[in-house]
């Protein structure tokens, strides 16, 4: 799971503009990077025009998906992750990041605003902080803790009837055991028998 941009854009009359942008290209090949780069910015340029105001999107382009959140006010947020990152992380970013731009920017900038003009660091912080979804999301993190539990728990289970299985082989063959005492297993295991789980 990997993010790879972050983009605050404001969709103004005339056409979309960046105000500011994260990237983590350190994946790519280093010649290869600031073409990367580029053509994220493009992606992101384009996905932000394309959509209307108060809407939130996802597009799959390859691998990648492109997350896009534009606000009724005209401020846009675009997230590119790759196919594993979970959605639901992506636009609880865009909501905090842009709810926090919208908070720490004057509305006044926005139109003429560019990367160089605004003065807003925490895009790469946020990246960074969310490139494991599991520390940054406390849902994600609680639905992991759920599924490393259930996984626990099934593989107890199956231990448990493994050990069932062994316990009946050595019932059955134990010459110790009365014919009473093995009756009363035999019928204390079927009665027990529906609560196995599947």
């Amino acid at each position: 799971m990997r993010l790879y941009s972050l983009s605050v854009l404001y969709k103004g009359d005339p056409k979309v503009h960046l105000l500011k942008a994260a990237y983590d290209v350190s994946t790519f090949n280093f010649f290869q990077r600031s073409s990367v780069q580029e053509f994220m910015t493009f992606t992101s340029q384009l996905i932000a025009e394309r959509s209307p105001l108060g809407s939130r999107a996802s597009v799959k382009e390859q691998e990648y998906l492109c997350h896009v959140y534009v606000r009724n006010d005209g401020l846009a947020g675009v997230v590119i992750a790759d196919n594993e990152y979970p959605q639901r992380v992506c636009f609880t970013l865009l909501d905090k990041v842009l709810d926090e731009f919208s908070r720490q920017v004057s509305k006044m900038d926005w139109p003429s605003g560019s990367p160089a003009t605004i003065s807003y660091s925490a895009l790469d912080g946020y990246l960074s902080k969310y490139q494991n979804p599991r520390d940054a999301d406390p849902m994600t993190r609680v639905q992991a803790e759920l599924d490393e539990t259930k996984i626990i728990l099934h593989n107890t289970m199956e231990s448990l009837l493994e050990r069932g299985e062994k316990l009946d082989d050595l019932v059955s063959k134990s010459e110790v055991l009365g014919a009473q005492s093995k009756a009363f297993y035999k019928t204390a295991r079927k009665q027990n028998s529906c609560c196995e789980v599947m």
